[in-house]
């Protein structure tokens, strides 16, 4: 089998084919990146060593695009992933556009041409932000959790956000052109026949994964607090009660591997995925993980909310786990002592990823 991985060079999409280089015999892959993420030529170094066949290249270029060998798949794993991208920071609203959804069709274009399926990694910030605001959710000592009591909105159950929560503007600049993706490539697959697999992922976290305070937060916050750099709990009273749920690329792999050889031509082709409940933390309950594995550091209370922050985000994979059997793999435990082993062993990680 052929597979084509755009932004191959990033954490995800570097993660994910190794993974299934491993697992896999006959496997040719080929990848696409821009490098403009730090740590992409380490990781294209890395992935040349493996066999991929790597170019550097824009997707959002139809020459470049268009001189890629033909595929049977294409896993679409280039996007800036910030939900402040477009509002601030370096990348400007129309960059966010061109990156995220107008590059988009010349993947398309490219799985229309070759007869290819197309695996979209969308993500959890494609939800309602008053929807999620509103949440009915108590306040406990460390994090906040769902109070499963109160009557629960449509889309939403004990386990988590399921692809039936409510979409509804405004969910931010970001996840408005997620949102789009989604609904061109299901348009182009169902016009075109070709497959077409939305994942929306919850927040994905590993050792290597280049993390700031915007994106990679499992990760940037390990590091920050293993250099004793300043660390802040912004917003929600200034406790770090939010909580998000974490899970390893290489457990996506496993679900993109077997929706890739899923034969099925109708029915569900939007996926919620993630660590779910056994995988969800709050920044509180990571700092206090922290605490025990480097030392106590304390971040600053910072009480301003800003218009993009939620409280709760915990993914539903129970169709994923229904349709293709899968399940993650991975523990919390494991996974941040995978990072917090890395902070220790790449002690200029976080200059490097603030690039």
């Amino acid at each position: 089998m052929r597979i084509l991985i755009t932004g191959i060079c990033g954490f995800v999409g570097s993660t994910i084919a190794e993974w299934m280089l491993q697992r896999q015999t006959g496997l040719r892959i080929t990848g696409i990146d821009n490098l403009m993420r730090p740590g992409s030529e380490v990781n294209r170094l890395r992935l040349r060593g493996l066999g991929v066949t790597v170019t550097h290249g824009d997707i959002r270029s139809t020459s470049d695009f268009a001189a890629l060998p033909p595929a049977d798949w294409v896993i679409d794993a280039a996007a800036n992933p910030s939900v402040l991208a477009g509002v601030r920071g370096a990348f400007s609203s129309r960059q966010l556009f061109e990156h995220n959804l107008g590059a988009l069709v010349n993947v398309l274009e490219f799985a229309k041409t070759h007869g290819a399926g197309l695996v979209l990694l969308s993500s959890s910030r494609v939800y309602s932000i008053p929807a999620l605001v509103s949440l009915p959710l108590r306040a406990e000592k460390d994090r906040f959790v769902l109070d499963e009591t109160a009557k629960l909105p449509a889309g939403l159950s004990p386990e988590g956000i399921g692809c039936d929560f409510s979409t509804s503007p405004p969910i931010s600049l970001y996840g408005s052109t997620k949102l789009a993706s989604e609904v061109v490539a299901l348009e182009y697959g169902e016009a075109f026949g070709f497959p077409v697999w939305v994942n929306r992922c919850g927040v994905l976290a590993g050792a290597g994964q280049f993390g700031t305070p915007d994106q990679g937060i499992f990760s940037y916050w390990i590091n920050a607090h293993r250099r004793r750099h300043p660390l802040r709990y912004i917003g929600f009273g200034g406790t770090g009660r939010q909580v998000r749920d974490a899970f390893h690329p290489r457990d996506l792999a496993s679900l993109l591997e077997s929706q890739m050889a899923c034969a099925r031509s109708g029915g569900q082709r939007v996926y919620t995925v993630g660590g779910g409940k056994a995988n969800a933390m709050s920044l509180s309950q990571l700092t206090s993980w922290c605490d025990a594995r480097f030392g106590a550091f304390t971040p600053a209370a910072d009480t301003a909310d800003r218009p993009y922050d939620i409280p709760w985000v915990v993914m539903d994979s129970h169709d994923a786990s229904r349709d293709f059997g899968w399940k993650m793999e991975t523990p919390t435990a494991d996974l941040l002592e995978e990072m917090a082993q890395h902070a220790e062993n790449n002690p200029d990680w976080l200059q490097r990823s603030m690039v």
